[in-house]
């Protein structure tokens, strides 16, 4: 009778299909350790890259490596596909959003080549980042499942 007294978990789902990992599994420091954000990590098994949840785009990298979302709630999301990626300066990257564009969770966001990365020698890897993480109450990665982007949890939090 009283459901709606009972703080609910929010979630963000997968920006790309993959299998989800420990963001501690990273091989690159700046994500492995925190220091960007707290979240999960995504191992991509597909080249769409769409929103992890209802919000509007605050920023898209010029080399379309990475975004950045704010939801209404005031969670702050980073989407940093690929490492060191920056330095294809774009190329394998098809922006499909706008900054400034309100987006509901699964609106494509950026197109990817994998083939080309992995060809070049980058990781594919997408750290799925929560920037201001100190706003939540509880927050937890969904780790060890493979998912489908716009459909499946990746983070579960509460505010």
């Amino acid at each position: 009778m009283f459901g709606f007294l009972k703080k609910k978990n929010s979630e963000l789902v997968a920006p790309v299909s993959g299998k989800v990992i420990e963001l501690s599994q990273v091989p690159d420091e700046v994500f492995s350790q925190k220091m960007a954000g707290d979240g999960v990590a995504i191992e991509p098994s597909d080249d769409l890259v769409v929103a992890p949840a209802d919000g509007s785009i605050t920023l898209i990298f010029k080399t379309n490596h990475a975004f950045a979302m704010t939801l209404e709630n005031g969670l702050e999301i980073l989407v940093h596909i690929g490492l060191d990626t920056v330095e294809l300066n774009g190329e394998g990257f098809e922006r499909l959003a706008t900054e400034g564009e309100t987006v509901k969770a699964g609106t494509p966001i950026v197109k990817i080549n994998r083939k080309l990365f992995e060809e070049k020698g980058y990781k594919t890897v997408t750290p799925v980042l929560v920037t201001n993480p100190d706003i939540l109450k509880e927050m937890n990665g969904l780790v060890g499942n493979n998912v489908t982007a716009g459909k499946d949890a990746v983070i579960s939090y509460k505010k």
